[in-house]
């Protein structure tokens, strides 16, 4: 495990040092137009794996977030009464940003070291019924 998070602190590294990704401006610009891109992620998980993967899942939504402009959103969550049940729910500022994010090198980590933890994945495209509003949601937290 320490080696993973080795790799993983290089990574960041060496994306805080080349920085990627849209303008905020052109972000938000595509934000308030309603090009945002919402997903829920169902996944199971191994049962053996639990533990790791929610490690390896909270440090890559974490990075995600922190390095990318056009993530707005990586909630990880789980079901009460079956932990081995994650739910993302994601949202990019645009589909570019999303297809950017999947070419970072901590989503390639992630990917590539839980790939065998992963029991199944479904990938659930939602649409904002309401995008108007989304900002007020985050308002709240602050």
């Amino acid at each position: 495990m320490l080696t993973k998070k080795l790799g993983l602190l290089l990574v960041l590294l060496h994306l805080s040092l080349i920085g990627f990704g849209q303008s905020d401006d052109a972000l938000k610009a595509d934000i308030d137009q309603g090009k945002m891109m919402v997903r829920i992620a169902e996944l199971e998980i191994g049962t053996d794996y639990l533990d790791e993967y929610l490690e390896i899942l909270k440090e890559e939504s974490e990075a995600s977030l922190r390095l990318e402009p056009g993530v707005i959103c990586i909630y990880p969550m789980f079901q009460k009464e079956n932990p081995t049940q994650i739910r993302l729910l994601e949202i990019y500022a645009n589909k570019e940003a999303y297809e950017s994010h999947l070419k970072t090198p901590h989503f390639q980590m992630y990917k590539t070291t839980t790939a065998e933890m992963v029991k199944d994945l479904k990938l659930i495209d939602m649409k904002a019924i309401d995008p108007e509003s989304m900002s007020m949601v985050f308002d709240k937290i602050n």
